[in-house]
């Protein structure tokens, strides 16, 4: 009975851009291996982000122990906070998590599309089949409306099916048995719910597709034969309403087993993997290509990421080699390094994690509230740390290839060590240890401490006063890192060395554009991994201009924080245009002197040091405070405009310019001629 029934349903949906007009409207649509946009006839290349987290919190991702199911972090917030305040967080929560200035970004990154997991309860209410709740279709038509006005695809993904398509938490099971392959009245559900989305947004152009389940895993005696008969039931049902959209299929055991759902069953559809902790060669997804290519139906990537940025480059290289389309795994996360933006965890959202964690005591209904308000407030964007890095493995093509500035390094100055370039391991830096390819649960690790980068570089919080709060660390023999930088004078500098280490087995060595510079230098102990010193280092010669550093470790055994190049004195004398206003600080002549209404005054400075500049007409009147605050290490111009502090022009004459720091002062003429 079950096969006869599979040969009608697949009947009714291969007939079914057949019954249905041509629309007047443009879609993605499976062609051949590829896809394409049906107005312009080009190929399209899915490059996505997924929305986790947003719809279907997870417990991972909100820092929450325990299950970790969407029903299971509601009952611990509820727990806190009762009934209607726990409502009123999620609205801030759902307000917050993704608005339309995410999407905005996501478009401005340089993606098409994005991937929305959701909650079958977010559209009808478990227990009530065939009612719907309007305000969960009118949070849907919120994010289309944002998709279409920044033209990227949005795939609808039910992330959460009724009674669980696997028994894990992430598609809020009861973590026992994923019931919607025992309970028929579930796969009815699902059928009902999918032909009320498609009926909606028949018509919506920017809207990619249906992702129909999310990594389902079929229990024991249970075989994917019925996956694919859910399948063709889900797909007849929307062909009812909706002949345009695509329509992506993931395979059983978490999107990798695409046993007995082939051959395909529309001719609008695409096989949807997903690819996690494994190696990104070819081979790992060559039977996924037999597939395609026998099959001629296109592939997508649907959902990957959570490992290291060497792998997420390797693995989008390997996609896109491929013409396999992608979408990220997530945009946004807490306290996260793998993701292009981390919410911070705040005090006292962290003491909730202790009371949850068994590590404190329950909170008071106060502290709760404000806890959880307060870390769905700081989901916004303007709260959260943004990761250039992860953006540059996802994005760049030539990742693999050259290193790109991080950040930018002027010296004299301090480079912060992990302030390294961005770019592929073996091209921006050498880590032993730089991605997880043994599986989720091996221990196998990259970047030791988790923090600032998501690189194999192991990176830690420091614990030190010095530099940006984070430190390199685990360093080990033969690892390097590279860093772009601006020489803006040239002569001998002195490096110091900012390191820990309770031993004196480390080394470290210089190169200026693959040349040898310095080293190796032995690093001496210190006590304590995490008691920091600087430790002097060679004084080198250093021509002016961009250069690229290389920073290697013969031995490792310590941690490094940053390194201080300081331009010697005598270097700045043999130039002899700069007097020394203080010890690393040094001024030069104003030019051009005379002038009409701009002058430039030269500063030059070892570190950070404050600094006043103030201009005094002839009797000692003052005219202006041109500057008053720090300047940073590197050289710089402070300018004045030739205009007064109410920024009235001044009349032709001889003006004095004073600048003051740590107490000593230099005094130079500046004439204005009108």
């Amino acid at each position: 009975m079950r096969r006869s029934y599979g040969v009608w349903v697949v009947s009714v949906c291969l007939l079914a851009a057949e019954l249905f007009p041509v629309s007047a409207h443009a879609y993605l649509k499976a062609q051949g291996e590829q896809i394409i946009d049906t107005r312009t006839g080009q190929v399209v290349l899915l490059r996505g982000l997924g929305v986790g987290g947003w719809l279907v919190p997870e417990g991972y991702m909100l820092r929450i122990p325990g299950y970790g199911s969407p029903t299971s972090i509601r009952n611990l917030i509820a727990d806190l906070l009762g009934p209607q305040l726990t409502d009123q967080f999620f609205q801030v929560y759902r307000a917050n998590y993704v608005s339309e200035e995410d999407v905005a970004r996501i478009a401005e990154w340089g993606f098409n599309s994005i991937r929305l997991p959701f909650h079958y309860a977010l559209l009808t209410p478990p227990d009530q089949p065939g009612v719907y709740l309007e305000e969960g279709f009118q949070l849907f038509d919120r994010v289309v409306d944002w998709c279409r006005k920044y033209r990227l695809y949005l795939i609808f993904d039910m992330h959460c099916a009724p009674g669980g398509q696997n028994k894990d938490n992430i598609s809020d099971s009861d973590g026992i048995e994923a019931r919607l392959w025992t309970d028929p009245a579930q796969q009815d559900r699902v059928v009902e719910i999918w032909r009320r989305i498609a009926e909606r947004y028949a018509q919506e152009e920017w809207v990619g597709g249906y992702d129909l389940l999310n990594e389902p895993v079929l229990p024991t005696g249970h075989s994917t034969t019925e996956l694919r008969l859910l399948y063709m039931r889900i797909t007849q049902a929307i062909r009812e309403v909706d002949p345009n959209h695509m329509i992506f299929i993931e395979g059983n055991w978490y999107a990798t087993d695409f046993s007995n759902l082939t051959p395909p069953f529309d001719t609008n559809l695409c096989y949807s993997f997903h690819k996690y902790w494994n190696e990104p060669t070819k081979p790992t997804i060559q039977y996924l290509l037999d597939i395609r290519r026998r099959y001629r139906t296109p592939l997508w990537l649907g959902e990957s990421g959570e490992n290291s940025n060497p792998w997420f480059g390797a693995c989008i290289r390997l996609m896109e080699e491929n013409e396999i389309g992608w979408c990220w795994w997530t945009h946004k996360k807490l306290r996260t390094t793998t993701s292009p933006y981390s919410a911070p965890i705040t005090p006292e959202y962290q003491r909730v994690l202790d009371y949850w964690n068994g590590r404190a005591a329950r909170p008071d209904a106060e502290l709760a509230q404000r806890a959880l308000f307060g870390m769905a407030e700081r989901l916004k964007l303007e709260y959260c740390e943004f990761h250039p890095d992860v953006l540059d493995a996802l994005l760049r093509k030539d990742f693999g290839q050259r290193p790109v500035p991080y950040a930018e390094h002027h010296l004299p100055g301090r480079i912060l060590a992990v302030e390294y370039d961005m770019g592929d391991e073996g091209v921006a830096y050498h880590d032993a240890d730089y991605w997880k390819v043994r599986g989720l649960n091996s221990g196998e690790q990259w970047n030791r401490g988790s923090a600032f980068r998501n690189d194999g570089v192991d990176i830690e919080t420091s614990g030190d006063s010095e530099g940006n709060g984070y430190s390199v660390g685990w360093i080990e023999a033969g690892e390097w890192l590279k860093f772009t930088l601006q020489v803006d004078v040239a002569g001998s500098y002195k490096i110091r060395m900012r390191v820990a280490s309770p031993q004196s087995t480390g080394s470290i060595q210089f190169f200026m554009d693959d040349s040898l510079l310095a080293g190796p230098v032995g690093i001496p102990s210190t006590g304590d991994w995490k008691n920091w010193q600087f430790v002097d280092g060679p004084s080198v010669s250093l021509p002016a201009g961009r250069h690229t550093l290389k920073v290697s470790f013969p031995t490792g055994g310590f941690n490094l924080n940053l390194l201080d190049f300081r331009l010697e004195d005598s270097s700045v004398k043999r130039m002899g245009l700069f007097q020394q206003l203080r010890s690393g600080l040094w001024v030069g002549k104003a030019y051009p002197n005379p002038a009409t209404d701009h002058f430039e005054i030269p500063v030059l400075s070892n570190e950070p040091v404050p600094l006043t500049v103030q201009i005094y007409d002839s009797v000692g009147g003052l005219i202006a405070t041109v500057h008053s605050g720090q300047v940073g290490a590197g050289w710089r111009n402070v300018i004045w405009n030739g205009r007064s502090q109410d920024l009235s022009r001044v009349p032709s004459g001889v003006y004095v310019c004073v600048l003051e720091s740590g107490g000593r002062k230099l005094v130079q003429k500046l004439t204005v001629l009108r």
